[in-house]
């Protein structure tokens, strides 16, 4: 019945059976010729040409008759798996069925199962022949293979079992290879260091380039039947290199000369693919098991890296690597028709290598998993802790606080009494010393009233944000210069005030108390210790932005220079420290013929607290600065 008549199964009395299987040399065109005058050779149901013609490029007939005890009456088909490359078909002479292209480039049958039910009209009642003709080329395994001749649904099935093992399960390893490509490709993209996805992902797409030559029945593109089979290789030499650097990423090996001479030996074979002539391409086939034993050799190889890491992932893959070098081998065997049945292995091997990843991966998540629920405790943990002590941080930064303000609320009552209440009585005790006969009685109440003033007012300050602006300058230092006017008098000292009359820009409440402390300060060390005849006060805005206090006396004067910070008076600390909360500075002038004291104030300045004690400062140029 068939070709093979230990593949086929009981059949019918009416079975066909074939008598003859036989092959010659043919022209490139034209009807099946007479029988007598070819030379046969008898063929098996696989068969290379290049067994019986080395180098033969062109065409062969390939004769099949065969005999049905029932005659016409038994309903027969006709089915072919593989015919490389391009063939036609011809029942008794009559042609039935041809491949689209039999010059250069050639159509592509060799992995196209193919059915026919023969017309009766075509069929004799005894003596019938299946002509085939077959175009190929040598460095193509050309042949006819797998014909058989039969009843119809028996074939059929056949057929569908041929198509899904040559076709369908290669058409869905192409799917899954460019979704697995594409998928690692952005995992690689995503994250450039791990640099095994993006191995992985060429190496699928080269296995998926290489599936399409597979399911490719037309040449597409390509010049030639040549050009295909060198792309194809060069494929393959991408696919050698890539599966290696894989395989080295994925066990985590470096071995950079080893890498360098796989490149180097990749690299060549593709240069010699590419210069070797068109009737050499037959040799093409030792590159072939070059690079199968390369990567032959790579999986030999890692279950030993497996069993250093110990890593489960490496274990499975080492497994799967020995069962892909099996199952290469038995393909190899195949394609060179060593094999009877037409049952590839290979493209199980991708869906295996899914799920094996699928596995990998899903692992992969759950430990990522755990690490995070691993590092979220511990995170809680840590939180917990640096909150407890945040909050202890936080307690003592209150009480240091709480500790700071009472300090700076005791220099701040300290330097207020010291300006305005100290101011009062230097000043009384200035004018009782400058008196001969004892004071009356309404003048003493008078300078104890005023002294009350002076601690009222010390008092109203505390709240200085209440206090309104004068509306003048002349009004702002009124009082001031009531106070001292007797006293200067008393002392023969002359005064000579200088005060714009209205304010160009409008201070604030806090400015104004700073400058009246900073002047009242001024002049009780005029009084204290500058022996000066006159004093001038002046009150200037060069700026809209800046007030200018000036106190120049013609008093005995001071070296400025020895003066430190730490050894001034109170009152200087004060002053220094009261420009500098408001972002002040205080220039200071003397000499033997007398002392010049500038005070600038911004007038957009805001109230700074210091950290430390306002009366020391680090370095006295960060305060003020002396001329």
């Amino acid at each position: 019945m068939a070709w093979a008549q230990d593949a086929t199964p009981p059949s019918l009395f009416c079975e066909p059976k074939i008598v003859a299987r036989q092959s010659a040399k043919a022209l490139q065109e034209g009807p099946p010729p007479s029988a007598a005058t070819l030379q046969w050779t008898d063929v098996g149901f696989l068969d290379d040409w290049n067994q019986r013609w080395p180098g033969y490029d062109g065409a062969a007939w390939y004769r099949v008759d065969w005999e049905s005890p029932c005659g016409r009456d038994q309903p027969v088909a006709l089915a072919i798996i593989n015919m490389t490359l391009a063939g036609e078909v011809f029942v008794n002479s009559e042609l039935i069925w041809r491949d689209k292209s039999l010059v250069e480039p050639l159509s592509r049958s060799w992995n196209m199962p193919r059915y026919w039910l023969l017309p009766k009209a075509l069929l004799k009642e005894q003596g019938n022949s299946i002509w085939v003709r077959i175009h190929g080329i040598s460095s193509q395994t050309p042949g006819l293979s797998r014909l058989r001749i039969g009843p119809p649904e028996e074939l059929k099935e056949w057929t569908t079992s041929a198509t899904w093992n040559l076709r369908t399960i290669y058409l869905i390893c192409l799917t899954v290879c460019t979704v697995l490509s594409l998928l690692f490709a952005f995992a690689w993209f995503y994250n450039r260091n791990q640099k095994v996805y993006g191995w992985y992902s060429l190496n699928l797409l080269c296995w998926a380039l290489m599936l399409c030559n597979i399911l490719m029945t037309e040449p597409w593109i390509f010049p030639s039947s040549q050009a295909i089979a060198r792309a194809n290789l060069l494929t393959f030499i991408a696919f050698t290199y890539t599966f290696c650097l894989f395989t080295l990423r994925f066990g985590e090996l470096r071995l950079p000369r080893v890498e360098r001479l796989l490149a180097g030996f990749c690299s060549f074979s593709a240069l010699l693919i590419l210069l070797l002539p068109h009737d050499q391409m037959a040799k093409a086939s030792l590159v072939w098991l070059v690079m199968f034993g390369i990567c032959a050799l790579v999986i030999l190889l890692f279950p030993l890296r497996a069993m250093q890491t110990r890593a489960p992932m490496h274990i499975i893959f080492s497994a799967c690597f020995l069962l892909y070098l099996l199952i290469g081998l038995h393909d190899v065997l195949l394609l060179h028709k060593a094999l009877e049945h037409n049952r590839p292995l290979i493209p199980y091997t991708t869906l295996l290598n899914m799920l094996v990843l699928a596995w990998v991966l899903g692992r992969q998540i759950m430990l990522n998993m755990r690490r995070i629920e691993r590092f979220n405790h511990e995170l809680s943990i840590t939180v917990t802790q640096a909150c407890d002590d945040l909050s202890q941080t936080l307690e003592r930064e209150h009480m240091l606080a709480l500790s700071h303000s009472r300090l700076q609320e005791r220099l701040t009552i300290s330097q207020d009494l010291h300006d305005s209440l100290g101011g009062s009585l230097v000043r009384s005790i200035a004018l009782v010393e400058q008196t001969s006969t004892p004071l009356p009685n309404k003048q003493v109440l008078s300078m104890l009233k005023l002294m009350r003033d002076d601690l009222r007012q010390l008092i109203d300050a505390g709240t200085s944000a209440t206090i309104q602006v004068p509306e003048t300058p002349t009004q702002w230092l009124a009082p001031l210069r009531h106070r001292f006017a007797r006293l200067f008098e008393e002392l023969d000292i002359q005064v000579k005030w200088e005060l714009p009359t209205h304010w160009s820009h409008t201070p604030s409440p806090i400015q104004c108390l700073t400058l009246t402390r900073v002047l009242e300060e001024a002049l009780i060390n005029v009084i204290k210790h500058s022996h000066a005849s006159k004093v001038q006060i002046r009150l200037d805005i060069p700026a809209s932005q800046v007030l200018q206090l000036q106190i120049v006396d013609n008093g005995v004067g001071f070296d400025v220079h020895s003066i430190q910070i730490n050894s001034m008076g109170v009152g200087m600390r004060s002053m220094l420290a009261r420009l500098e909360r408001l972002q002040g500075t205080l220039d200071v002038q003397s000499s033997p013929g007398g002392t010049e004291l500038r005070a600038h104030l911004p007038l957009h300045s805001k109230v700074v607290t210091p950290i430390t004690a306002p009366q020391t400062p680090s370095t006295p140029e960060s305060v003020w600065s002396l001329r």
